[in-house]
């Protein structure tokens, strides 16, 4: 299969510049992950961008407590893999101690939880800058985040409120108390992250390929069975052959009925499909700007 090599290598090129100035300007550095595939090739650039040393930041995972089993084995792994070391803020234990309220009903989601979480473990670690995966094709919000994303000292976004940034320039300076958010993948589109990993050959969790599992359907949108979503009158649980297109809180991640069961048959859905991957992430879907809105309080 044809991964067009040089566009590939030109992309990757990009990204391991952009680490590498994270690494010059910042102090102290974080990587975010989630388990997903576009934070798995975060790690993996950093794995070269370094190389032979380690990764010279931590990665940070602010976990919900709601994921799925794959996730967190999958993450545990590669941790141990890479030789990393791996910070996990915690949402339930933001819940426990006051600091976070839980949702409820049976739309309740504990993904809006995540940005105090992300925003208290930033301060904590006192990091200057968080490298994250989002990508400008996902969502129109994350289309207008430049590479350097500066936040004030309250951790907030203002898409008005942003650096310009020449060539391959950037500027890193921050007062204190500010940070900024890294995107080295702004320019990858989903089809360049699937034909990258799949040329690199990276070991990815078996969530992203088709598999049998129990699923309920909810708003044109099919969900994982799950205790941590409690069913609405009349949904019933049945088995179905689907695949993760996006990795996130169980609650509001949709599945997608797929036959797929390698890279390359995955690279061919995606390059067939006329829905974005975060078309079936819920979260994104309880206003026309809920993107934009979380983003502007410390979202990612």
């Amino acid at each position: 299969m044809d991964y067009h090599i040089n566009h590939l290598k030109e992309l990757e090129s990009e990204s391991i510049f952009i680490m590498r100035e994270v690494a010059s300007q910042f102090e102290k550095p974080v990587l975010m992950f989630s388990g997903g595939k576009d934070s798995i090739l975060m790690v993996h650039l950093a794995y070269k961008a370094f190389y032979p040393a380690k990764i010279p930041f931590p990665l940070l995972h602010v976990d919900t407590g709601h994921n799925f089993d794959e996730t967190i084995e999958y993450r545990d792994n590669l941790v141990k893999k890479m030789g990393a070391t791996l910070i996990v803020g915690s949402v339930q234990e933001a819940i426990d101690n006051g600091e976070a309220t839980e949702e409820k009903g049976v739309n309740a989601s504990r993904n809006a939880l995540q940005t105090g979480v992300l925003l208290n473990s930033l301060e904590k670690g006192k990091f200057t800058a968080a490298l994250g995966g989002a990508r400008r094709d996902e969502e129109k919000a994350r289309a207008k985040e430049r590479f350097f994303s500066h936040r004030d000292e309250f951790g907030q976004w203002d898409p008005k409120n942003q650096r310009p940034e020449l060539w391959n320039l950037f500027n890193g300076k921050h007062k204190m108390g500010e940070h900024f958010r890294i995107f080295p993948i702004s320019n990858w589109t989903e089809l360049d992250v699937w034909q990258y990993l799949a040329m690199e050959k990276v070991e990815l969790p078996s969530l992203y390929y088709a598999h049998r599992r129990k699923v309920f359907e909810r708003d044109g949108v099919l969900l994982a069975d799950s205790p941590f979503i409690p069913k609405k009158e009349g949904e019933t649980v049945f088995e179905e052959m689907v695949r993760c297109r996006t990795i996130g809180d169980i609650t509001c991640t949709g599945v997608w009925r797929s036959e797929a069961t390698t890279t390359e048959q995955i690279i061919e859905e995606v390059a067939t499909t006329r829905m974005t991957e975060r078309g079936g992430r819920t979260d994104d879907k309880r206003s026309e700007s809920s993107m934009e809105d979380r983003k502007k309080l410390g979202y990612f």
